[in-house]
């Protein structure tokens, strides 16, 4: 069986999935769009412990959730063929959802076909782009906010290709798993949620996040890359602004990965404003209620 861990940035999913790994001789794969990622572990608050799929690319490389997905494939039916229970753990819905499932996802673009839409995005602009796609695709329109170049090209793009980023999104949760899975769901007050995320800012910058970031960037950068959330504010913003507005982004961030966790049928929620331990221990005697999991617990 898979063990799935979703939850809001700061829910402590990492601590959670690494103690029910210890506990049951089980392996973390992650599945966090941004911490796929190499050169950016603080910003990308990326696990100490050794973790599946963790620094995997440069920050060259423009990932996909295509590529993820095989990947993440390819880590749980290994563990599974060892006899170890994989422990996915992630805050990127999408990400999580392609580590589960066979996603029928849409075509790829072109760099050619991507580079036409991006320049005319920017030659017209992004309020007639947005009545563009919006005249060609009201569907995908209506998912994708006017100003957010990135989904807008990537939604005339599927309409150039006969494809639309709307049943993608539609279906997403419709999807049979491929293997018996479990997902869980950890659950903290939206008051105790902001103070950890206002907490965890503050750590990350005694920590040296500015220095990491300034050093990424001397660097080739893929577009993908550059989304990582902070990134842009502390390399362009002062030390008391950058932080700041990375609490506000982190914040939205979060309150959208609650919404998208109400999503997941079939979901078991987890009061999470405790330890990682106990939430652990929960988290197994659920899981052993439906099927047996390998036995013995370390520590």
């Amino acid at each position: 069986m898979v063990l799935a861990i979703f939850g809001p940035t700061a829910s402590g999913k990492t601590a959670v999935a690494e103690a029910i790994a210890d506990r049951i001789g089980g392996e973390v794969v992650s599945a966090d769009s941004m911490q796929a990622y190499r050169g950016l572990p603080i910003l990308t608050a990326q696990p100490r412990s050794p973790t599946r799929l963790v620094g995997i690319w440069p920050l060259s490389h423009e990932g996909s959730v295509g590529e993820y997905g095989a990947l993440a494939h390819t880590a749980i039916d290994e563990l599974l063929a060892a006899g170890r229970t994989p422990v996915v753990a992630g805050g990127t819905g999408l990400y999580l959802r392609a580590a589960l499932v066979d996603l029928q996802l849409p075509p790829a673009p072109s760099r050619e076909l991507r580079g036409h839409w991006e320049r005319l995005y920017d030659r017209i602009g992004a309020a007639n782009a947005y009545a563009l796609l919006a005249e060609r695709d009201p569907e995908a329109a209506s998912q994708v906010h006017r100003n957010d170049r990135r989904r807008v090209v990537r939604a005339l793009e599927l309409w150039a290709l006969g494809s639309s980023l709307r049943p993608s999104s539609a279906q997403l949760w419709s999807e049979e798993m491929r293997r018996p899975t479990i997902v869980f769901g950890l659950e903290v007050p939206r008051d105790v949620l902001l103070t950890r995320i206002d907490a965890r800012t503050r750590q990350m910058f005694e920590a040296g996040v500015e220095d990491e970031v300034h050093a990424a960037l001397l660097g080739p950068i893929s577009a993908t890359a550059l989304h990582a959330l902070g990134l842009r504010e502390i390399a362009d913003l002062g030390r008391e602004r950058a932080r700041e507005a990375l609490i506000v982004r982190t914040r939205r961030y979060a309150a959208y990965q609650r919404k998208w966790m109400r999503r997941i049928p079939g979901l078991v929620t987890v009061n999470a404003d405790r330890p990682p331990g106990e939430i652990a221990d929960d988290i197994l005697e659920m899981a052993s209620a439906r099927q047996r999991l390998p036995a013995g617990r370390a520590g």
